[in-house]
């Protein structure tokens, strides 16, 4: 079965130059994530931090900037 989403992202709000944590729940434990925005695929690096613990995906966003919204 294709995995799904449990609890699909909800709509942060934050400020410029802070932090956004975006969460969401999958149907499988530990089944791959990619986080995109748009056509674009996020690498973990000093601007994103991705996590995964059981069903739970979470991408932090760090310094936030008016194009991350």
């Amino acid at each position: 079965l294709p995995t799904l989403f449990k609890q699909e992202l909800q709509n942060t709000e934050a400020q410029e130059g802070g932090t956004a944590t975006l969460r969401c729940e999958l149907t499988k434990p530990k089944a791959p994530v990619e986080w995109r925005k748009g056509d674009i695929t996020l690498y973990p690096g000093l601007k994103y931090e991705m996590k995964q613990q059981g069903s739970t995906a979470e991408l932090v966003i760090y310094d936030l900037e008016l194009d991350d919204s």
